[in-house]
């Protein structure tokens, strides 16, 4: 005889709730990406670090060996303007949210009177993912822009120096 579910399987808060289990991983799993570009745009930052340091003594060297004109000082410029674009990518200032404060958790979940259900556990933390995702996706943004616009001074720099190398 089959057993009809009880109020605590038909509300979703029983423990062997696959659905909450599955949308939970895939909060995760959707926390971690992030996480991965983050980390490659860090990659990033260091290959654009290399390329300046070696476009700028390679053809900086030749070209202020004329003197300082024009373009010399445009791609001086550019470079400065690289390094703080750079600086800002870099710098570990920026508010991420990757992880849960263990403390919080264990207050709020297995501490109070009656600790909670992993099912009930998921769906809260679920959400509060998608909402951490949006904070740190603005975040991205902007370092993903600071890093196009690095990338750009980094051709304009080059440029620069292929001009005063030039005579232009």
């Amino acid at each position: 005889m089959a057993e009809r579910p009880g109020k605590e399987e038909s509300d979703g808060t029983s423990d062997d709730n696959p659905r909450l289990a599955f949308i939970y991983r895939e909060a995760v799993r959707g926390l971690d990406h992030q996480q991965n570009v983050v980390e490659n745009m860090n990659t990033r930052a260091g290959s654009l670090i290399f390329a300046t340091a070696f476009a700028n003594s390679l053809l900086g060297g030749r070209a202020l060996s004329d003197g300082l004109g024009l373009w010399d000082w445009v791609a001086v410029a550019l470079l400065f303007a690289i390094g703080g674009l750079i600086v800002f990518l870099l710098l570990p200032f920026h508010k991420y949210m990757f992880r849960f404060d263990p403390e919080e958790l264990l207050h709020q979940y297995v501490d109070g009177d009656r600790p909670a259900k992993m099912s009930a556990m998921y769906r809260p933390l679920a959400l509060r993912i998608k909402n951490d995702m949006a904070g740190n996706w603005r975040i991205i943004q902007r370092l993903r822009l600071a890093l196009q616009i690095a990338l750009l001074f980094l051709l304009l720099d080059i440029l620069a120096w292929l001009l005063a190398i030039a005579g232009v």
